[in-house]
């Protein structure tokens, strides 16, 4: 979107607040120093806004507080809000508090600041993006905000202004009079950092990033918790996770997770920590450990493959019993692709199906319970309950290679909509033939067929952990009943 004003004559207006909005590729993931936690992996966004009631403007680009307690205790009503948002004359909703949380995620805002005159950071970007100072606490409080001594260098897509306002940010005229980063390097002082307090000083130059509208988990607050909890150790505890939650929150969100709402549903004072993932919509068991020292024992057990998962997948075709192979693209970007051929530097993705059991599909009571789509297949009165032994561990791989092998997971409106499109249209996946076409046909091929799928599920698919085990079975644990019986 064209700037109406200049960067320099904003600077110029508000020495207190400069803007640099780019894409947000510079994301990072790394440990933290004292008083911060461990970043997570960042989603991309994308909005266009012009800002006439802040100090600044807004380019396109990709992508605790006092006297509140964020509860951890079943449904309450007031928990979940399903009123519309109020939208104020800047386009934006009006803000208030992030609880009670809405039961929809609304539009994604992120913003990009350079501090011009240092202070508390809750007072800057208060002011800065006009937002109330208790909703900016809450927005920390849920690990909403982050930053990074130094502006991250543009991408080749940023405007002459945007390039000039970084080059100014990192001259080395104004670096080298920085106390906070000598003895770093110009990269190692753009990490990225959570903010953690509220007060936390935020002195000039340093580059912020507010995600307003953090991914909000509504299914925390319907949840029994205690009731979830298998078992409880020394070392570790076992939940059987919903479906619809976190394990261990996202980029924006660090409040509402599994994580967080069973080390209050039983009362730790330290908190637990994340040993391995399950997908969102996916339920069952996951292990959190309540040591550091146990995090880092469960790790290098997963490593030297003794873990072991059994899942049980609700497939919409039946599959057969054995060793289901294929190879799935190296990007770290949903949907994740898989071919039934070797391809250089594509990861090795294997399942064996135990068992597949004709099963009656679930009730429109149920389907409605846990927001299940039926994303164009076609009716049935059944469906296949499969026991699959996960001999390799990918992202979304039982999902992946279920919907490659025509049988998707029911209710999972990312890769039900491909599978459906490639039994319309057979040979549309590019990766399920033999192709002499040009590179140019098969990279608008790959693009055609990234866009036969879907989005994320809202909460369930038919996909639950059902047992995990490790050290040769001494430890041993089952989920309870998955949500289609």
């Amino acid at each position: 979107m064209a700037a109406t004003t200049a960067l320099s004559s904003i600077f110029a207006a508000n020495p207190s607040v400069s803007s640099l909005l780019w894409t947000s590729a510079h994301r990072r993931t790394l440990i933290a120093p004292v008083k911060l936690v461990l970043s997570l992996a960042s989603n991309r966004f994308c909005t266009k806004n012009y800002h006439k009631n802040s100090n600044f403007i807004n380019w396109d680009f990709l992508p605790r507080s006092e006297n509140r307690s964020f509860s951890c205790e079943s449904a309450a009503s007031s928990e979940v809000d399903f009123t519309p948002y109020t939208v104020s004359s800047n386009g934006f909703r009006k803000y208030d508090r992030l609880l009670p949380c809405p039961s929809e995620n609304g539009p994604p805002r992120v913003e990009h600041l350079v501090v011009k005159e240092g202070g508390p950071v809750l007072e800057f970007v208060s002011k800065s993006l006009d937002l109330p100072p208790l909703f900016v606490a809450d927005l920390i409080h849920f690990g909403a905000v982050y930053y990074a001594l130094v502006c991250p260098k543009p991408p080749p897509s940023a405007t002459p202004e945007q390039i000039k306002t970084y080059k100014e940010a990192t001259a080395p005229s104004v670096l080298k009079n920085r106390a906070s980063i000598k003895r770093k390097t110009v990269r190692e002082a753009q990490k990225t950092f959570r903010i953690t307090r509220a007060d936390e000083f935020v002195e000039a130059g340093t580059y912020l990033r507010v995600h307003v509208h953090p991914k909000r988990f509504p299914r925390c607050y319907e949840i029994d918790w205690r009731s979830r909890i298998v078992a409880m150790t020394e070392s570790y505890v076992i939940l059987d996770k919903p479906a619809g939650t976190s394990v261990g929150g996202t980029t924006d969100n660090i409040e509402e997770s599994c994580a967080t709402f069973a080390t209050r549903a039983l009362g730790l004072t330290t908190p637990l920590m994340t040993t391995h993932q399950i997908d969102n919509c996916t339920e069952g068991c996951v292990v959190f450990a309540r040591t550091k020292e146990y995090c880092s024992v469960f790790h290098g057990k997963i490593r030297e493959k003794k873990v072991k998962k059994l899942y049980l997948a609700l497939a919409a075709a039946p599959v057969p019993v054995g060793v289901i192979t294929h190879y799935m693209r190296p990007i770290n970007m949903a949907p994740r692709l898989v071919s039934e051929d070797s391809v250089e530097g594509w990861h090795l993705c294997q399942l064996e199906v135990l068992e597949c059991k004709k099963v009656t599909w679930p009730t429109s009571v149920i389907e409605r319970k846990y927001n299940i789509e039926d994303c164009g297949w076609p009716p049935q009165d059944f469906a296949y309950e499969l026991k699959i032994n996960l001999l390799t561990g990918r992202t979304h791989q039982i999902r992946a290679q279920l919907a490659a092998f025509g049988a998707p997971i029911v209710g999972d409106s990312m890769y039900m909509p491909a599978a459906v499109a490639e039994m319309v249209n057979p040979g549309l996946n590019p990766f399920m033939k033999k192709s002499n076409s040009s590179e140019t046909d098969k990279v608008q091929a790959i693009e055609e067929w990234i866009a036969q799928h879907g989005k994320e599920p809202a909460v369930a698919i038919g996909l639950q952990a059902c047992q995990i085990s490790w050290d040769e079975g001494e430890h041993f644990y089952e989920a309870g009943t998955p949500w289609w019986r």
